[in-house]
């Protein structure tokens, strides 16, 4: 019998999977078991809701009970349009793609671990922005303990391979099993395992640095034929700006988001900050997004683009598409 889990759960669901904090898993949980069908297919599934939300109660309690440290928290809070993290074994050229995106200036040299801990920086795409979050290498015998958290609570990850080495194929398998072990598993989406909830798929674009070089494609080849999961795969060469261009964009692309924009009724309409949402979502999803009273308080949106009259009325439910401009009514 089938869970038939509603769109509503659903969301709710892959705002867990992105929840950085005990408070914000709590919430979630609380909120899938209200959303949750009733029915025989769904028991196990709301007693493991149960259990995640007792231990996500304690974990938060242990939390604000502890003395505040003093150490360095890697947590860093979603800005833009998403949040991406870039992975890989030493010199897979990580730093690099970070350097070229963004306006971050990370330490790039021949000699591995040249970083040290996550940095972030802001990638611009058009009139939006992406986060990028670089990390420290890993190898078979080193991995950060906050890695697996900071990828399981990502949008989407980039696992650099470096396609001028012969040891990139089993380096950067090493880099798969490390998250695998953790339960983390670099997909080509995202989503939670359907018969363990303890188990996340995060989409992964494998993104071939020095892809111009004349053996990369037997390295590539040979990297599958070890075992690697089947991953959307991108060649690149970060000193050519086309390059870099088409990385910038399929970084873009990863998030599967669009544009809207807002204006206030009698007001001109603001086409310098842009939402972002989900593509597929809602007048309602806008509304959340601008501020919570106008999103409870919502009677209905004028809208212009989309393929409507301008202007056009709608309700709460209406599917907004990509630079719609929306002026919300409450």
């Amino acid at each position: 019998m089938a869970t038939n889990l509603t769109p509503q759960y659903l969301k709710v669901q892959e705002g867990y999977r992105r929840a950085q904090t005990p408070q914000e898993q709590v919430e979630c949980l609380e909120k899938m078991l209200e959303l949750v069908p009733k029915h025989k297919a769904s028991e196990k599934l709301q007693a493991d809701l149960k259990t995640r939300l007792k231990e996500a109660r304690e974990e938060l309690h242990v939390e604000k009970s502890a003395p505040k440290k003093t150490a360095k928290s890697y947590k860093f809070p979603r800005q833009g349009a998403g949040q991406i993290v870039i992975v890989g074994a030493p010199n897979a050229g990580k730093s690099r793609v970070l350097k070229e995106l963004t306006h971050a200036q990370p330490e790039v040299a021949p000699y591995p671990f040249t970083t040290r801990e996550p940095q972030p920086g802001m990638m611009p795409w058009e009139d939006v922005a992406v986060q990028l979050i670089d990390t420290p290498p890993i190898t078979r015998s080193i991995f950060e303990p906050y890695l697996s958290s900071l990828v399981r609570t990502a949008d989407a990850v980039l696992l650099c391979f470096d396609g001028s080495s012969d040891d990139a194929p089993e380096e950067t398998l090493d880099v798969i099993r490390h998250f695998t072990e953790r339960k983390t598993l670099l997909a080509k989406e995202s989503g939670f395992a359907a018969d363990d909830y303890s188990v996340i798929r995060i989409q992964t674009l494998l993104v071939v640095t020095r892809g111009d070089d004349a053996a990369c494609s037997d390295r590539i080849d040979f990297f599958h034929e070890m075992g690697a999961l089947a991953l959307d795969e991108l060649r690149v060469e970060l000193h050519r700006s086309e390059s870099v261009a088409e990385l910038r964009n399929r970084v873009y692309q990863l998030l599967n988001v669009m544009r809207c924009y807002t204006k206030a009724p009698g007001k001109p309409a603001d086409y310098t900050s842009p939402f972002t949402l989900p593509v597929g979502g809602t007048v309602e999803d806008l509304a959340s997004k601008v501020h919570k009273d106008i999103a409870e308080k919502l009677t209905h949106a004028r809208v212009w683009g989309s393929g409507l009259h301008d202007g056009q009325t709608v309700g709460r439910e209406h599917v907004l598409h990509d630079r719609d401009l929306v002026e919300l009514h409450a």
